[in-house]
């Protein structure tokens, strides 16, 4: 469920009074943890903490307008989200965390993970256990989080390379270079064409003045005639 408030203060007024405790304590234990270049501010909806494109300017490949995305809190419908990127495809980093998690709630002090891909869902604070959340969150500077992601992205192929958007100019040379040539060509048509019609018409207009010219002979030679039978 997305947000349009446009800053974490006014995302937190929103909320029912046993949400935004909530979400504000987990706050906390992000604040106090992220590492130095993370910043907090609204992303997709929700609280996110991410790589401002001062610390990293390409951006996230899927959107490169946006954020390097680190994690996030959210108040869905039926539940809260906590989403962690920083232990997404780091197999070592989701194994500390899940069984840290698991760990706490054998001891009571939290409740069964119930865990997507990068997606940590509960519906009250007492179900997570803050220190585990904050561990995880400070385990993952800056540099060997951007490290991994470029890593992940080469290996994928999912940034497309911006030498690419070049390309696009000689394409547009040659389409130009096939209108001229088509137009020379058009031209070269038109040219024969009307060669070709002058042709055909000087050739009509002797023949025209000829058959005139024979009329005309007919026409004297039987007025000449109608004269003579006349005369007789």
């Amino acid at each position: 469920m997305q947000s349009k408030a446009t800053t974490v203060e006014a995302y937190l007024k929103e909320l029912p009074e046993d949400r935004r405790k909530a979400i504000e304590a987990l706050r906390k234990v992000f604040k106090k943890n992220l590492g130095k270049g993370y910043q907090e501010g609204m992303q997709y909806g929700m609280i996110g903490y991410f790589v401002p494109h001062s610390v990293y300017p390409d951006g996230y490949h899927c959107d490169p307008k946006q954020p390097l995305p680190f994690a996030g809190l959210a108040s869905q419908k039926n539940h809260m989200s906590l989403y962690m990127m920083c232990i997404y495809g780091i197999d070592e980093h989701r194994d500390r965390f899940v069984k840290g998690w698991q760990a706490a709630a054998a001891e009571g002090r939290a409740r069964k993970l119930d865990m997507g891909k990068a997606c940590i869902r509960f519906k009250k604070l007492e179900d997570v256990p803050l220190d585990v959340v904050g561990e995880a969150i400070k385990r993952v500077p800056v540099k060997a989080y951007i490290e991994h992601y470029e890593s992940v992205i080469k290996q994928s192929g999912a940034r497309k390379p911006a030498a690419k958007k070049a390309a696009g100019k000689p394409a547009a040379k040659k389409s130009a270079a096939r209108k001229a040539t088509g137009k020379k060509a058009t031209t070269k048509k038109s040219t024969a064409k009307n060669a070709a019609s002058k042709k055909v018409a000087a050739k009509k207009a002797p023949a025209k003045k000829a058959a005139t010219k024979k009329a005309a002979a007919r026409t004297a030679g039987k007025a000449g005639g109608s004269r003579a039978a006349r005369r007789s």
